[in-house]
């Protein structure tokens, strides 16, 4: 960042008293210019004994299959984002259940806030956000071509939980720490 969103004056990279990390700063007015992760809102979507996957129609990792999720809009809460993101993948509703996963990526500042979702009907289909859409039971889900390393988390745990008959929010990232 080179000038102030505010005032359009130069901001200076500074620690900034009672604080630990550089930040943009603008000396001009006094503005601080925080840069935090972006977070991605999503679902895990359900239905019987199935799951929800689309093929992606956008890079990044175009073609691979991802739960439908992205970046939340601006004036939005998670689960608005999460229900946006199906419809806008998939073309269809659900009814969001609970938060199934929230997943780090330190390393390109994100977090992944996942919640379980019902089905609402079977009228899915492509957009222009994905080439293919279908239904997988777990046996079926094609592994080696999944997107994202938060996809496979959700996935794995969403099927653990189904065996062990519990209901639990999992805490994930990437890398994994040991």
């Amino acid at each position: 960042m080179n000038f102030c969103s505010y005032c359009g004056q130069t901001v200076q990279l500074t620690v900034l008293p009672n604080d630990h990390l550089p930040r943009f700063y603008c000396t001009h007015c006094q503005t601080t210019h925080y840069q935090n992760p972006k977070i991605v809102s999503g679902c895990l979507v359900y239905w019987e004994n199935k799951v929800l996957l689309c093929r992606r129609a956008i890079e990044p990792r175009y073609g691979f299959w991802n739960v439908p999720a992205g970046y939340m809009e601006n004036d939005e809460s998670v689960p608005e984002g999460a229900k946006r993101e199906a419809w806008e993948e998939t073309n269809t509703t659900v009814s969001i259940q609970r938060p199934h996963c929230i997943y780090s990526i330190t390393k390109v500042n994100q977090v992944y806030i996942l919640f379980l979702a019902k089905l609402d009907n079977l009228n899915f289909q492509p957009t222009d956000e994905s080439l293919e859409v279908k239904l997988f039971e777990e046996k079926d889900i094609p592994w080696a071509d999944i997107a994202f390393t938060s996809t496979t988390f959700a996935l794995k745990r969403y099927f653990q939980d189904r065996k062990n008959g519990t209901a639990s929010t999992h805490i994930g990232q990437y890398p994994q720490l040991e």
